[in-house]
Order: structure tokens, then sequence, then C-alpha cells
């Protein structure tokens, strides 16, 4: 126990030190895991794999590349409002506080900025170090988005190639259990996928709908698009991502709208989150993660202690494998003759 407690660690030590490799292949891993499968159905039907590979690449960067087009012109068209309406309702803000029981003063008002503001100072040095880290960081995420598409070109072309190449990589006598467990850790893996897109566009449709008709009756909800997307992409962090990204819909209603639509578009995120939490995570993320709740919710918030965001992303899938990768080595399948190997998952596309 001490000794794989302790490999674990360094395996942890690792992953934080080499960050800006670790998480391009992670994401290469979770975008080939949507993708193998539609590669392996072109070639299915007499698609040459080159040519599979390619409409399906330039297929999906489309996709990805439409999005923030949309994205992009709605928050463009929409921010200038949003300021506006933002710092009214500041204005608001401090006369209701000046009018409420409170009874603040603007004085009061003005120091509690000033103690932000100071509060700020003492943290300037740190600030100003975070800025002239912005030119590395963009440097750093030019460089991972390279990694990530290299890698996910290699996972399409010769993903059964890497895995063999693996596989032999360890003692001849565990190699049946290791290409049986990464068999059922790649199926887990591209069910996860496929379910967590279902998941998340449902609560996407959830939110975006509910501001759209709110919208009607307030005289419009600004930014519906982007709102939809940000809880799109907010749901691949199970059980927290859409409810805070549910919040900047409630934000925005709170500017433009005010205090009672707010409260009703509140009610609508906690509505969609519900159902995800007691029909879709039970129901359908349960069938292809087959992780207790409870586990879902520790591994996001190690996760995200950790690694930030990207650990949170890939907390639950990480999770998901390595649980079915285990339990399948324990049951000893991989001593049953006519098992399907990795080879021919990925080599098929099933």
């Amino acid at each position: 126990m001490l000794v794989v407690l302790g490999l674990v660690a360094v395996l942890i030590y690792l992953v934080i030190t080499l960050k800006y490799i670790v998480i391009p292949f992670l994401i290469a891993i979770l975008i080939g895991a949507l993708l193998v499968p539609v590669v392996g159905f072109l070639v299915r039907i007499k698609w040459p794999r080159w040519l599979a590979v390619t409409v399906v690449l330039i297929g999906f960067f489309a996709v990805v590349s439409g999005l923030v087009v949309v994205v992009v012109g709605q928050v463009r068209s929409g921010l200038p409002a949003l300021q506006t309406q933002s710092a009214t309702a500041y204005e608001n803000l401090r006369e209701f506080l000046r009018s409420s029981p409170l009874q603040l003063s603007d004085q009061d008002l003005d120091g509690y900025l000033t103690e932000i503001f100071d509060v700020i100072q003492r943290d300037s040095q740190a600030l100003v170090s975070g800025i002239l880290s912005v030119g590395s960081t963009a440097g750093h995420v030019l460089t991972g988005a390279l990694l990530s598409l290299f890698a996910t070109i290699f996972v399409l072309v010769d993903g059964k190639g890497i895995w063999a190449w693996t596989v032999r990589l360890f003692p001849r006598k565990a190699r049946n259990a290791v290409d049986g467990a990464g068999v059922a850790g790649w199926l887990t893996l591209t069910t996860f996928v496929k379910v967590q897109i279902f998941v998340a566009a449902v609560d996407a449709i959830g939110i975006g709908v509910g501001a759209w008709i709110l919208g009607l009756f307030y005289g419009g909800f600004p930014l519906v698009i982007p709102i939809a997307v940000a809880v799109f992409l907010g749901s691949f962090i199970p059980v927290v991502g859409a409810l805070v990204t549910g919040a900047l819909a409630v934000f925005i209603a709170l500017v433009f709208l005010g205090p009672l639509p707010a409260v009703i578009m509140l009610g609508i995120v906690l509505l969609v989150q519900q159902l995800e939490g007691h029909i879709l995570q039970p129901l359908v993320m349960g069938t292809a993660v087959k992780v207790h709740p409870l586990a879902v919710v520790f591994a996001v918030a190690a996760g995200s202690f950790v690694a930030g965001i990207p650990g949170a992303l890939f907390a639950v899938p990480l999770v998901a494998v390595v649980n079915v990768m285990t339990k399948y080595i324990a049951s000893g399948d991989w001593r049953l003759n006519g098992r399907p190997t990795i080879t021919d998952v990925l080599g098929n596309g099933k």
C-alpha cells in the first residue's frame, strides 16, 4: 500500500509539473473519444481513412469556430448595453442602500470601496507579475493548442498502433490484462463523452430557452446565445459547471430586467439543475460513469484543487476510466479467450 501511494504521489507531482504537456494530451484523448467512432463509421462504409480523418477534423473545427464567431459577435454587440446597464444598476444599488434600513451614506459606501482598493494595492505586486506573465501564458495556450491538434490527428490516424506500442512496454504476462483494461476504459470514455455532450446540450437548451421565454415578458433577454454556449461548456464539469455558468444568466437578468426576473431566472437554473441531478445523471450518466455521485463531487473538488479548471474537467472521466480498468483487472476477465482487444475497438470504430 505504501509503494502504491508513493507511486500515486509521484504521478500527481509529475502531472502538476508537466501540466502544459499533460493537459493538451488529455484534451486530445477526449476529442479522440468523440471523433474516433465517427471516423470508424466512415471507414466501414468504404471511405479512405485519410479522407475520413480529414473530413471529421474539418467538420469539428468548423463547428467550434462557428460557435466562437457567433458568441464573439453577440458579446461585441451586447457589451456596450451591458456596461451602461451595469452602471445604472450600480447607482440603483447605492440608492437602495441609502434608503434601506442599513442607512448607508455615500461616505460609508466610498469607505468600503476605498478598503477594497487598498486590498488590491497591497496585492499589486502579484497583480503586476500576473500581468507580466500574460505573454508567457498566451504562449503556453498556443503551444498547448498545437500539441492537442497534433495528438488528436495521431489518435485518429493510428490510435491502435499507439496503444499497441504502449501495451508492449509492459511485461509479457501483464499485456492481456493491460490490453483488456484499455478496452474497458476506452469504451467507458467514449460513452462518457457522448452522454456528457447530451447532458450539456440539455442544460444549455433548458437555460437558454428559459431565458428567451423570460425575455418575452420583459422586453427581451440579451446575450441568450452566449449564455447558452457558456452553460454548454460549463456543463462538462459535472454537478457545479452548469450552476456556476447559469449564475451569469441570473446576473444579466438582474442588471437588465430587475430583481423579480432575476429571481425567476434563478428558479429556471435550479429547475434545470434538478432535472439533470435527479433524472439525467442517475438514468443516463450513471450508466456511463458508474461512479457514486459523492465520488463525483469529491473528484471534481480534488481535481480543481490540484489543477484548477482543467483538473475539474478531467476529474470525472479519469475516475470513471480508472474505476472500470481496475474492476476489469481485478475480475480476471482478461484470462478468458476471445475477448476484444483495443486494436479491434479502435480499428473498427466501435
